[in-house]
């Protein structure tokens, strides 16, 4: 593994305070062994100095890894004491561009996506984590719950808004513990939209998974701090349900 140490000042994506507050949280730019064929998975690791031995994996949206789900796997990791990794599914590529951005996501090798996941929950546990969590919105709650259904070293995870589909991962056969968030005005048909919602707890339920399922009033990408349908409001109910839900789950 190769790293270099940081420290971040930034601002809490999900503000559960009205003021901004700074954070000395240490940070790692590190390197991750990965079974995909593109070989180590470059990320960045949060480490709080109160961390109880749970990490969790924070998985980007589509633009690829910014400095918005870095701010909120800071905050993941201060406000539950866990240690926290982001890894750079795109090696590197960041957009704001949206039709760039579906080009990215279309042609995201998503098997190969799902080893950097074990990959990286391997390195938690290697550096003291009993157990792992994963976290994602959009594309990256799609990831989660692949990794839900695929990687056996995961074990709990919270996808905001995002399903796999069926020829990656049948969450049917998913055994740990599920959080799901997702927004009631979502229309993203055939990935997040509340038609695929209802399918997705069919079949969580006819697998007898444990798990819990949040609709909220709301469009997608609800808790992006960035985006034109961010609900302030929401985005902390759910990011607070997701700290007690990993606080509990990962203990």
């Amino acid at each position: 593994m190769i790293s270099t140490l940081c420290v971040r000042f930034v601002k809490k994506s999900f503000g559960f305070n009205q003021f901004f507050r700074l954070s000395t949280m240490s940070c790692q730019k590190i390197s991750v062994p990965s079974e995909n064929n593109k070989g180590p998975i470059p990320a960045v690791q949060f480490n709080n100095p109160k961390s109880q031995a749970m990490g969790v994996i924070v998985l980007q949206e589509w633009w690829g890894l910014t400095q918005e789900i870095e701010n909120n796997a800071q905050d993941l990791a201060k406000r539950g004491n866990f240690t926290a990794i982001v890894p750079d599914l795109y090696r590197g590529i960041v957009t704001t561009d949206y039709e760039y951005a579906g080009h990215l996501m279309s042609n995201l090798d998503w098997q190969g996506a799902v080893q950097d996941i074990r990959g990286c929950a391997k390195h938690l546990k290697e550096q003291g984590c009993t157990k792992v969590g994963a976290i994602g919105f959009c594309m990256g709650g799609a990831l989660s719950l692949a990794a839900a259904a695929m990687v056996t070293e995961v074990n709990a995870s919270v996808p905001f808004y995002g399903i796999p589909s069926k020829d990656l991962a049948d969450p049917s056969s998913i055994k740990i513990p599920v959080q799901c968030h997702f927004g009631e005005q979502d229309v993203l048909e055939g990935f997040s939209s509340p038609a695929d919602q209802d399918k997705l707890k069919e079949s969580l339920k006819a697998g007898g998974v444990q798990f819990e399922f949040y609709s909220y009033p709301a469009g997608h990408a609800f808790a992006d701090s960035t985006g034109p349908r961010y609900n302030k409001e929401l985005a902390e109910l759910a990011f607070g349900r997701a700290v007690d839900f990993f606080k509990k789950n990962l203990a």
